[in-house]
């Protein structure tokens, strides 16, 4: 029995249906970091509330957003 494949270019997509992009703040000076934010300024003001405690001057800055791999449009 032969099998018929069908082979698609795929794209990815930032998906927008499920949960918003978040963002957090690292110390890599010390295991601090800010609570899990969906806007940045949270994370933000938290490095600069730490810096300004601690002289801390080096974060990591995540900010995580979702992709969805789709099959691309094909034009007609």
């Amino acid at each position: 029995m032969a099998a018929i494949r069908r082979f698609a270019d795929w794209v990815l997509k930032v998906e927008t249906s499920g949960s918003m992009p978040f963002y957090e703040m690292e110390c890599m000076s010390c295991d601090a970091s800010s609570v899990v934010s969906e806007e940045p300024g949270g994370p933000q003001n938290w490095a600069l509330k730490h810096a300004g405690q601690t002289g801390h001057g080096l974060f990591r800055a995540m900010h995580t957003c979702f992709f969805r791999a789709v099959p691309k449009a094909v034009k007609q």
